[in-house]
């Protein structure tokens, strides 16, 4: 295999000028860069990757905790944390926390363990123990889809995070819900402890208000994020005395379960219950009915990881950021409403300003 000094050779320049050039660590005139580029190139070079890292103290390797990776919307996120990764040419390392708060602690330290330069995890509900190791060893790290509150110190690391908007939304939903005529609107919420699940409560909530009607904590049912809970949350639902007309499931994989519950209940959609989802997916427009959805950016959110994370590697004390990305209102059947053809909206309606629609809101802790 060629070597470092058959590049050198080959580029008529020191193996030095050539460890500059691969791994970054001085200015080099561009001739000089383009001749080392040209002959590495020419020669097949591959460089040793655990040398450079011993002369750099870095790997160009991120790690990457997400649970339920088999999950439509986190594989979508994989793909976008991924492309910009290989963009910025960095590897990935991946692991799944199954949303264990210990799991997740033995995730993040095994990734730790394999020096990656910073992690991007989606915390689990309860992730003090993620926290107290990322603060403890001082690991450069992004927290994906899901917020976490955490007191900035002195000396600390500065925790970037980056999610989708998830109260205005679902807002949104329970308002063309109640547009429709519906008085009794349930909600299959998520795992508690999630932020996003918080939130998305929180909308409904307002929903319900701005529609003037009162909240019934009866017609809210944690389904736990899984299709299994979805189902049982909305049986639970589809059992009340007098249940709801429609639902709200807060996930994709709760919308697979209610839809196993309606069926096996034998009620029809929207006949005899309409039914709204957060999350989009694939095959959302080919269920019959079609499912109208929040459609979150997820591709867009991973690859936003990626970008907070190779600025606070590249600046470690800047203040830290949290940044929200607005998500679409997806029209379609489900919902009770007439055939139409899957039309995008911004999730908080039309009257919106169209900079909602193509910016981020970049919200900056002191």
């Amino acid at each position: 295999m060629p070597t470092m000094a058959d590049v050198a050779r080959s580029a008529g320049v020191s193996v030095a000028t050539v460890s500059h050039v691969l791994n970054d660590t001085r200015p080099v005139l561009p001739d000089t860069r383009r001749a080392v580029l040209d002959a590495v190139e020419e020669l097949g070079y591959t460089p040793n990757t655990l040398a450079r890292s011993l002369v750099t103290s870095r790997t160009r390797s991120i790690g990457l905790a997400v649970s339920a990776i088999s999950n439509p919307y986190f594989t979508e996120i994989l793909q976008g944390v991924e492309a910009s990764a290989l963009e910025h040419g960095y590897g990935l390392l991946i692991a799944d926390p199954h949303d264990d708060p210990a799991h997740e602690r033995e995730v993040v330290r095994m990734l730790h363990e394999r020096r990656v330069d910073g992690m991007i995890v989606a915390p689990s509900a309860e992730p003090k123990g993620l926290v107290a190791y990322l603060v403890r060893h001082r690991v450069p790290a992004v927290f994906l889809d899901r917020v976490v509150e955490v007191p900035e110190a002195d000396g600390a690391p500065r925790f970037d995070q980056v999610c989708a908007e998830s109260a205005e939304p679902t807002a949104r939903l329970v308002g063309h819900l109640t547009g429709l005529g519906h008085r009794r609107v349930g909600l299959v919420a998520g795992r508690p402890g999630l932020s996003t699940t918080r939130e998305r409560i929180t909308g409904y909530r307002h929903g319900l208000a701005a529609a003037g009607l009162p909240f019934d904590e009866r017609l809210l049912v944690h389904g736990d994020s899984e299709a299994d809970g979805g189902a049982r949350a909305s049986a639970a639902l589809l059992s009340l005395a007098v249940p709801p007309t429609a639902l709200i499931t807060a996930n994709n994989a709760m919308t697979i379960g209610a839809l196993r519950a309606l069926r096996d209940r034998g009620l029809s959609v929207p006949g005899d219950v309409a039914l709204c989802c957060f999350d989009d997916f694939a095959w959302a427009d080919l269920f019959t009915p079609r499912l109208t959805a929040i459609a979150q950016p997820s591709r867009d959110l991973g690859a936003q990881a990626v970008r907070l994370l190779l600025e606070r590697l590249a600046a470690p004390d800047r203040p830290a950021r949290t940044v929200r990305l607005p998500c679409a209102f997806v029209h379609r059947t489900s919902c009770g409403c007439a055939e139409e053809t899957g039309e995008r909206e911004p999730a908080g309606g039309r009257e919106e300003s169209e900079h909602v629609q193509a910016t981020a809101h970049e919200r900056t802790r002191p």
